[in-house]
């Protein structure tokens, strides 16, 4: 089972479209994946609540709903727990956690999962495909990340430890939440979020991989949110120390 994770805040154009291509890519007589979509409304004001409710009969569809702004790493981590808790077999299942606003193109799930299956327990994304044009001020927080992150950025198991496209073999986040475990990831901001939650799961993964990917700025149908020094100083609060396990440690999870 694969479990595909949305967190959603004010998605209402986009939402929608972005489930039926899921379905699409993961029901494709050369993939066919078992599936269910959860999506997290995130205190959302513009009717996603509504447009999730209408797909609930069409697609294998949960919906958990907040009435409080929690953010997306708290979305992310409440997703990720319910998903944990679900599957009866979390040494195969996965969760892919990827964003409704269709910048995260769901045709890469396919990969993500594959790899998985080939033994991977986490899977990120990782720029290696042609993007399409970002946003400027996007651009530009790109270059300065790691040079912002430092030794974080240098040391993580992957090329883009920003990158919050990623599969996650289930036991890994279930073997990160027991005893009551304080969330998984808690930053507001995407990026900081992403890095959070790589840094609490890897410790339990025995393979961490990545698969690359591009980013389809062109179907984003808002103008975009990000914001380049709430994000990086964001990052900047996670620059001290470095957070990533060891290779025994790796092997002990």
């Amino acid at each position: 089972m694969i479990y595909i994770c949305l967190p959603v805040h004010d998605e209402a154009s986009t939402v929608g479209p972005l489930m039926w291509k899921l379905r699409r890519t993961l029901t494709d007589p050369d993939f066919r994946r078992d599936f269910r979509i959860m999506a997290l409304d995130d205190a959302s004001t513009d009717g996603t609540g509504d447009v999730l409710e209408r797909y609930r009969s069409a697609l294998p569809l949960t919906v958990i709903r907040s009435d409080e702004r929690l953010g997306y790493g708290r979305a992310v981590d409440r997703l990720l727990r319910a998903a944990a808790e679900e599957t009866p077999y979390p040494k195969r299942d996965a969760a892919v956690v990827l964003q409704a606003d269709f910048t995260d193109d769901p045709s890469f799930v396919v990969d993500l999962i594959k790899a998985i299956e080939g033994g991977a327990d986490i899977v990120s994304g990782v720029g290696g495909l042609p993007d399409e044009p970002a946003p400027r001020g996007l651009r530009w927080a790109r270059r300065a990340a790691p040079w912002v992150l430092g030794r974080v950025h240098r040391d993580a198991p992957v090329d883009d430890p920003l990158c919050g496209y990623r599969a996650y073999r289930l036991i890994v986040p279930r073997k990160a939440l027991r005893d009551d475990e304080p969330p998984l990831c808690t930053s507001r901001e995407p990026w900081a979020a992403s890095l959070e939650l790589l840094a609490r799961l890897t410790p339990h993964a025995r393979r961490v991989e990545e698969v690359p990917l591009a980013t389809q700025y062109r179907l984003l149908a808002r103008p975009s949110r990000f914001k380049a020094v709430r994000a990086l100083r964001e990052l900047l609060r996670l620059r001290g120390g470095s957070p990533w396990a060891t290779p025994a440690e790796a092997a002990e999870a």
